[in-house]
């Protein structure tokens, strides 16, 4: 079942499509909206927002939801668009894939899904399988270890060349740097959280890394930044790096104890994700380490493991906004001939337990 503010932006769109709203009539306030449903003002927030990332709404404080002005009415689409993404049903990934396919789904645009494991050479047979298809106007991409060359630029070339409109989420490469694409700010984020450590009276503070996705090394110079900036110790050995393949280490004790081992004199920890930050803390439980009096730990992604740790995870979150969701409309829009932008996204501290 969509979520329920998904199912609101649906209805709110088949309404504006069948007319009920015109020229550059007030959609109802969010009060009205709200009493209707019989629903929060937070998911009529989000509902709007769908709308609005959509194109068909423009939203201003005080003056409330205004329907875009178009020369003239847009017709759906309908359109093939295949999603290439490393995971399907871990982590945080089911809830960007479900953003998208609402989106998608909602102009009759069938999505066709792949998933690569963050692995180039799956990624390779993917895209060179998406070449052999007659039918294909674009391509959603969560690429595979974007922090390292890529060796598939040469079909990612060759589905621009048919005209096959592409939009990268999470990571984009350098050498395509003229796609549009939907990021985190992982940098910015990677200063926040140091920095909401530091408010708290952490010195010490180390961290665990990604190093072969382009997420993880923009947190890590982030983080690097703010401990600079604020004038706080940085070594070697207080960073802890990893790569896709070394994942399912975080499952064993003796991986665990090593990191942590390493981490004697620090007093707060930054994880790459909510699924490092829960290993970590169920984990220094195991020691007998109190968190956070002991060692604080903080994370990205706000995930549903920021509640399932023993310790409710402080993190990051993007709030009401869907990276997919986001990544979906701008192809929609790159379908209906638009000139558009690459997006960030910045984060929002959610503070909890843990730090």
């Amino acid at each position: 079942m969509a979520p329920k503010y998904l199912s609101i932006a649906s209805s709110l769109r088949q309404e504006i499509e069948n007319g009920l709203y015109s020229g550059k009539q007030l959609l109802p306030t969010e009060q009205l909206l709200c009493q209707r449903f019989q629903i929060s003002r937070q998911t009529v927030r989000r509902a709007l927002s769908v709308l609005e990332d959509e194109g068909l709404i423009t939203r201003r404080q005080g003056s409330g939801s205004h329907l875009r002005e178009r020369s003239e009415p847009e017709a759906l689409l309908n359109c093939t668009v295949a999603v290439v993404t490393t995971y399907i049903s871990d982590y945080i990934f089911p809830g960007i894939l479900q953003g998208m396919e609402a989106v998608l789904t909602a102009n009759s645009s069938a999505p066709l899904l792949f998933a690569t494991q963050n692995q180039v050479s799956t990624e390779r047979k993917i895209l060179q399988t998406l070449l052999t298809m007659k039918e294909l106007d674009g391509v959603l991409v969560e690429g595979s270890k974007t922090a390292l060359p890529n060796p598939n630029l040469d079909l990612y070339q060759k589905l621009i060349q048919r005209g096959i409109r592409l939009v990268f989420i999470n990571g984009t490469y350098p050498e395509l740097s003229n796609i549009p694409s939907v990021l985190a700010d992982n940098y910015g984020g990677g200063k926040l959280l140091v920095e909401h450590l530091h408010r708290k009276g952490h010195q010490n503070i180390a961290g665990i890394f990604k190093i072969d996705d382009i997420q993880g090394t923009l947190r890590y110079a982030g983080y690097a930044e703010a401990l600079r900036d604020l004038g706080l110790p940085m070594e070697d050995g207080q960073i802890c790096w990893y790569n896709t393949e070394a994942r399912k280490s975080f499952h064993s004790e003796a991986f665990l104890d090593s990191i942590l081992d390493g981490f004697s004199g620090c007093s707060a920890l930054v994880c790459y994700n909510d699924e490092v930050a829960i290993r970590v803390v169920t984990h220094l439980k195991k020691r007998g380490v109190r968190v956070p009096e002991e060692m604080a730990v903080v994370s990205f992604d706000n995930s549903q493991y920021s509640e399932l740790a023993p310790v409710r995870l402080t993190s990051l979150s993007h709030g009401s906004r869907n990276l997919g969701e986001l990544a979906a409309s701008l192809m929609l829009r790159l379908l209906q001939g638009e000139d558009c932008q690459s997006e960030v996204v910045p984060w929002q501290l959610i503070e909890k337990d843990s730090g």
